[in-house]
C-alpha cells in the first residue's frame, strides 16, 4: 500500500489530501485570511507557514511523515513544461522559488513537497502543472515576434476528467481525441490527442469567464493603459480577478447572476449568454487542431455545475461532438492518483532542466 500526501496551495487557501492508494483518508482545505498572509513579502516567504499547516494536518489525523511513500504538490508556472509529473529536484526548486516566474501560490506546491519529503528519502512531485502541455512550433508562434505561445490551461483537472472518461468508457486516454473546457472563476479550453495537450486557449487567451476578461481588442486596451486613468495594478485587475462577467454584473457567483435572470434581469440574461457563447467559440476554434475528428467534448470545473451554462455551450457545439458534463474540480485525487502512477512505474517522473 502506497500513502500519498496530496498539497494544493492557492491565494487564499491550502488544500490537503491523504490517500491510501486510490482510497482518500482525509481532504482538508485550510483557508489564509489577508491578515495571516500580510507578513509575507514573497510567495515563497510563505513556504515555512503553509509546510507548518502541512505538518499540523497530518498530526491531527493520526498521521506522521514517515508514514507516507510519496508527496505530490500542484505544479507552478514555470514555462514550457510536458504534460505529466516532474520529480522536485533543486533546479526545479531553484525556479519555483525565484523570480523569473510569475509569482502564484501554487508555485508553493512543489516546494513544499521537496522540504518535506528530502528528509525523508522519498519522492516529491509536481504533475500536470497549468503552464503544461506539448504545443509544436507552428502553435507557438504569434504576430508579435519575441511573444511566443505556450500552454496556460487548468491541466491538472482537464486531463483527470478526461483520463476518467475513457475509463469509464473501456478506453485509454493516449488514444482518443477529446476536447475539453474547464469552467471555473477562469475558463481555459484544452485539446488532447495521444495522451498530450496539442493546444489550449487560456482564460486571458479567450472566451471571458466569471472573473476574466477574455481575449478584447488590444488597441483599445493599449488606450486605456497609457489614459493615465489607471495603474498597472489596477490593469491587471480589469484583465484577471475583477473581469468578465464580474466586471458587468458586479458577481462572479453564477448562482447569484442565475437567479437574477429567473426574475428577469435582461442585461444578466445576455452577458450569461454572451460567456457560454465565447466558451463555445473557443471549443470550435481548438477541433480545428483535432482536424475535427473529436471523440467528446467534456465540459468540467467548478462553475460546470450550472445547468444553464452547459446547456448553452452544449446547444452551440454539439454537432462536432457528443457533450458530456462532469462538474466540479478533482485536483486532489488527481495529483493523488498521479502520485500512484509514478511510484507503480505506470508513468515515468521527468528531471526537469532549464
Amino acid at each position: 500500500m502506497h500513502r500519498i500526501l496530496s498539497v494544493n496551495p492557492g491565494s487564499t487557501s491550502t488544500k490537503i489530501a491523504l490517500y491510501e492508494d486510490e482510497k482518500p483518508v482525509f481532504i482538508q482545505n485550510i483557508e489564509h485570511t489577508r491578515e495571516e498572509l500580510a507578513p509575507f513579502a514573497r510567495i515563497p516567504d510563505q513556504l515555512e507557514y503553509r509546510k507548518q499547516l502541512v505538518l499540523d494536518t497530518l498530526e491531527s489525523n493520526g498521521y506522521q511523515l514517515d508514514q507516507l511513500s510519496a508527496i505530490v504538490g500542484r505544479g507552478g508556472l514555470v514555462p514550457n513544461l510536458k504534460t505529466g509529473g516532474y520529480r522536485v529536484n533543486d533546479e526545479l526548486a531553484a525556479v519555483l522559488s525565484g523570480e523569473e516566474i510569475s509569482p502564484h501560490a501554487s508555485n508553493l506546491g512543489g516546494l513544499i513537497a521537496k522540504s518535506l519529503a528530502d528528509p525523508l528519502g522519498i519522492p516529491a512531485y509536481i504533475y500536470d502543472a497549468v503552464t503544461s502541455g506539448e504545443l509544436n512550433e507552428v502553435a507557438r508562434i504569434t504576430g508579435i515576434p519575441g511573444v511566443i505561445r505556450q500552454s496556460m490551461c487548468h491541466a491538472l483537472n482537464s486531463r483527470a476528467m478526461a483520463r476518467k472518461y475513457a475509463v469509464a468508457m473501456g478506453k485509454k486516454y493516449e488514444d482518443m481525441r477529446i476536447l475539453v473546457a474547464h469552467l471555473g472563476g477562469g475558463t481555459s479550453v484544452s485539446a488532447h490527442e495521444n495522451g498530450k495537450i496539442i493546444d489550449s486557449i487560456g482564460d486571458d487567451d479567450g472566451q471571458f469567464s466569471p472573473e476574466r476578461s477574455g481575449s478584447v481588442p488590444l488597441l483599445s486596451v493599449i488606450d486605456m493603459c497609457y489614459s493615465g486613468l489607471y495603474t498597472k495594478e489596477e490593469m491587471v485587475q480589469k484583465i484577471r480577478g475583477k473581469g468578465g462577467m464580474f466586471a458587468h454584473l458586479g458577481t462572479s457567483d453564477c448562482r447569484i447572476i442565475e437567479q437574477r435572470i429567473k426574475e428577469g434581469d435582461e442585461k444578466a440574461k445576455v452577458v450569461f449568454e454572451a460567456q457560454a457563447y465565447q466558451i463555445a467559440k473557443g471549443i470550435g476554434l481548438l477541433s480545428i487542431t483535432l482536424k475535427g475528428q473529436v471523440d467528446v467534448i467534456i465540459l468540467t470545473g467548478g462553475v460546470a455545475h450550472s445547468v444553464l451554462l452547459t446547456s448553452l455551450v452544449e446547444k452551440y457545439v454539439s454537432f462536432i461532438a457528443p457533450v458530456v458534463v462532469m462538474p466540479g474540480e478533482n485536483e486532489m485525487e488527481a495529483l493523488a492518483n498521479a502520485g500512484l502512477r509514478l511510484l507503480r512505474g505506470e508513468e515515468t517522473a521527468r528531471e526537469y532542466t532549464r
